[in-house]
């Protein structure tokens, strides 16, 4: 490196000093060669240029949405080690997620190179302590080549230990186990000092379950995804050696999302910092949005009170949204008591006014949001990708994707599969396939014995047999068990009794009017209901499952109301997955890619943004959730979920709620969510959504090919 070279357009000097130093400022070894970096920091704010100069002592760098904080984040560890002569060695970053780790260390080496980067740790938690205790496991009594343990392993673990324990042969649910146990672990709660909290089934089986299971873990030398965090602390805790070594190799280190941090997470950190901390943590109170799964917002809120000298830097110019966005964010997250004082602002335009819009229905809602994206495609020439559809819970996406299929419209949906996907909507989407078609075998078979009706997998086999060697349709078959010799009484009984309720509700939904009534009867006859609540012990899980059995039915309750001439055909062509092979498997960078609207929930927002948002459901019991009302959880962290959520939109933002929503076909009014009315009114252009009328298909194309007439005629002039 005898010459100057430029990096980052000007931004970037590396030189060779005239002598190289014998060693850093931490006293390491310098490697063969050294650098030094003249900045140019004037592309970044003030606030956001004295958090990359910062480099002694604890800093919270307090960043709201859309400040810059990557940005600043890749600056300052470029700054250490170019401008303070910082080994890479002694450099740690923590975050979150893979992605986030790759996408800071390819910046960082970017700006420096990578043979000056080389030696930086930039990893998540879970592999820093990976590479701890590959290094150091042996003092806790592990051997180094230890295994960790995928989430089916540990089911599998904990339904063996289960079957030993419980005398009693009960029908826990393991997966339920092992969340309370990880729960504690999350916690730093080791077997020895796990207590009873709720005194519920559960709470005592976990109790008889964790010591055991982490005996067998530990017989395995194996350990699980929450041990490798709760197991490199008390590797910390009880060898002060150990804990030197890393606190004299992770001089600086800086933490992202800090907000999001538990227990755990937390404990670890201290130790690593020590007394005289080069400790810089990245976050956003107001962001802080998952508590359920351990999150302490007190981490960052008392920040300054555990690390005594702190310097706090607020980066409040937000470089995302207008102004009329970023003033109802200030305004609904103000009435939040347990907050850093901050106010997002920005240079730019004020924008337009956040449109409000009730609609009337679920299927109005949908409607709306499909005519308000081919307009502002039109008007403004965005992509498909422009637009986002954020909700508080996956199975407000089924109004929505059916309505995107109707309109040929490309879509995407992240952190949940896609509404037809989901097995109890298979389930009873099979009934109606079937009904419809009996020679649909696929369906046919996947129903015949679900629920369990005495038609086992014995059972099956013989009429698959008997219908090949025959060569006849297995609907044949199911009509004449009798002619199968090797059948039981009970087996033809069973078949007998599944083919008279085909037969009968097969006459019924003839009757097209009543087609919702007759599904909700073909329910209840079923018991799918109570087929789920048998089978699925944790009854949360098991009421979304049912929830999303009660949006069938509601799906076919709007499509009687847009359609003249409707019938179950009509209704499955319409709305269920016509083409099956066609679900996103694809990671959610890659789907992100894709020209398409992107479906997602609040929660899977988080770190992103788009020209065009609509979030939907603005609603009590959406958002606000109803756990708030029910479970007397605290409301301020949906109100964080509603200020992510605003925050996600760059141009525009349109709120949407219904009057009524539909649950098995029966319209229930709701209220507006209370968010709303920490709002300013006068940054809301409201509007009440007004009856539509139904239009049959010929009625459509008519109209739509006047439209483009009409097009064609503004283009000739």
């Amino acid at each position: 490196m005898g010459q100057t070279a430029g990096f980052a357009a000007g931004a970037w000097i590396i030189r060779q000093p005239a002598s190289i130093p014998n060693t850093y400022r931490s006293g390491r070894l310098c490697p063969l060669w050294f650098f030094s970096v003249d900045m140019n920091l004037s592309t970044l704010n003030s606030e956001q240029a004295a958090a990359v100069r910062h480099d002694k002592g604890p800093l919270l760098i307090l960043a709201g949405a859309g400040s810059g904080k990557t940005r600043v984040i890749t600056f300052r560890i470029a700054y250490l080690m170019g401008q303070r002569g910082v080994a890479a060695g002694n450099i740690l970053a923590v975050t979150f997620t893979n992605k986030a780790a790759r996408e800071m260390r390819e910046r960082v080496e970017e700006m420096v190179g990578k043979k000056a980067g080389k030696g930086m740790t930039v990893s998540t938690f879970h592999s820093l302590c990976v590479r701890i205790l590959r290094e150091d496991i042996e003092a806790l009594g592990y051997k180094k080549n230890f295994s960790i343990y995928a989430t089916a392993d540990q089911v599998r673990l904990v339904k063996d230990i289960m079957q030993r324990v419980d005398v009693e042969g009960r029908k826990l649910d393991a997966d339920r186990i092992l969340y309370l146990i990880s729960d504690a672990k999350n916690r730093l709660v080791p077997p020895e000092k796990f207590t009873v909290r709720w005194h519920d089934e559960y709470e005592y089986m976990a109790a008889s379950v964790y010591p055991r299971y982490q005996k067998a873990l530990k017989a395995y030398n194996a350990v699980d995804f929450d041990d490798l965090i709760m197991l490199t602390v008390r590797l910390l805790q009880e060898h002060p050696d150990v804990l030197e070594k890393y606190r004299q190799r992770f001089r600086y280190m800086m933490v992202d999302e800090y907000q999001d941090t538990n227990a755990a997470q937390y404990k670890l950190l201290r130790l690593l910092a020590g007394d005289h901390p080069n400790l810089c943590v990245v976050g956003d109170d107001d962001q802080s949005v998952y508590g359920w799964r351990g999150a302490d917002l007190g981490n960052i809120l008392e920040f300054e009170k555990d690390f005594p000298g702190t310097t706090v830097i607020k980066l409040e110019q937000n470089y995302r949204s207008t102004g009329t966005i970023l003033a109802a964010a200030n305004a609904l997250i103000r009435h939040n008591i347990r907050r850093k004082v901050k106010a997002l602002w920005t240079a730019g335009d004020p924008g337009r006014r956040i449109d409000y819009i009730r609609c009337m229905d679920e299927e109005d809602e949908a409607r709306t949001v499909m005519e308000r994206i081919h307009a502002e495609r039109f008007r403004n020439e965005l992509q498909y990708s422009d637009f986002a559809i954020l909700y508080r819970t996956n199975v407000q996406s089924r109004a929505f994707e059916e309505q995107l299929r109707y309109e040929n419209i490309p879509y995407v949906l992240i952190g949940g599969q896609q509404f037809f996907d989901r097995k109890e909507v298979k389930d009873t989407v099979a009934y109606l396939k079937v009904l419809v078609n009996h020679r649909d075998e696929v369906n046919l078979l996947r129903i015949l014995n679900y629920p369990k009706r005495g038609i086992g997998e014995t059972t099956a086999d013989r009429l698959i047999r008997y219908s090949a060697k025959k060569q006849l349709p297995l609907w044949e078959v199911l009509r004449d068990p009798a002619a199968i010799e090797d059948l039981g009484e009970k087996s033809r009984a069973a078949i007998a009794a599944f083919v008279e309720l085909m037969d009968r509700y097969r006459q019924r939904f003839n009757r097209h009017s009543l087609m919702v009534e007759t599904m909700r009867e073909l329910i209840d006859e079923l018991g799918l209901e109570a087929e789920i609540y048998r089978n699925i012990e944790d009854p949360v899980k098991a009421r979304r499952r049912v929830e999303n059995i009660e949006e069938v039915a509601s799906a076919m309750a709007g499509y009687l109301e847009r359609e003249e001439s409707p019938s179950l055909a009509g209704f499955l062509a319409k709305v269920s997955l016509l083409d099956d092979e066609r679900p996103d498997r694809d990671s959610k960078e890659k789907k992100l890619q894709r020209d398409a609207v992107v479906l997602m929930s609040l929660h899977s927002s988080k770190g992103l943004e788009f020209p065009m948002v609509f979030m939907v459901g603005v609603e009590e019991e959406f958002l606000p959730h109803r756990k708030t009302l029910n479970e007397g959880v605290d409301v301020d962290e949906e109100r964080r979920l509603c200020y992510v959520g605003i925050t996600r939109a760059q141009r525009h933002l349109i709120l949407l709620g219904a009057q009524k929503r539909k649950k098995y076909g029966t319209l229930q009014p709701r209220a507006a969510s209370r968010f709303l009315e920490e709002i300013p009114a006068e940054l809301l252009q409201q509007q009440i959504s007004e009856e539509r009328p139904v239009h049959s298909e010929e009625e459509q194309e008519k109209m739509a090919a006047n439209f483009f007439a009409g097009i064609r005629g503004i283009l000739d002039d």
